[in-house]
């Protein structure tokens, strides 16, 4: 169940990497990845919710790594910003899923 959703997450941040180095999919060729990768994120993201996984933890895991992933990645493949005000707010939505995840575990 965890192994399909980090395979959906890590699809689905090489789908969004494509995304932006497409150029608003002006850059044809990297609409395939775009699209692959979105339909296999989703595909992951469904196994890992028909493995009994709730849907609350997976999708904030799924979104929280996704953001956290590609606003690092970005910054070194495209010289995007990343201010300490982003980083902060990414730590922020990483401890909100691990309390979520925390509560129903330890709830």
């Amino acid at each position: 169940m965890w192994a399909a959703l980090f395979g959906a997450i890590l699809v689905e941040v090489a789908a969004t990497l494509s995304l932006r180095a497409s150029d608003g999919l002006r850059k044809r060729l990297w609409a395939i990845p775009v699209v692959l990768g979105y339909t296999a994120s989703f595909a992951l993201l469904s196994v890992s919710l028909s493995l009994g996984m709730p849907v609350g933890i997976a999708y904030g895991v799924w979104s929280a790594c996704g953001v956290a992933l590609v606003a690092v990645l970005a910054r070194f493949l495209f010289a995007e910003v990343l201010t300490p005000m982003m980083m902060a707010g990414i730590a922020l939505v990483i401890a909100g899923v691990l309390a979520i995840e925390l509560s129903g575990t330890l709830g």
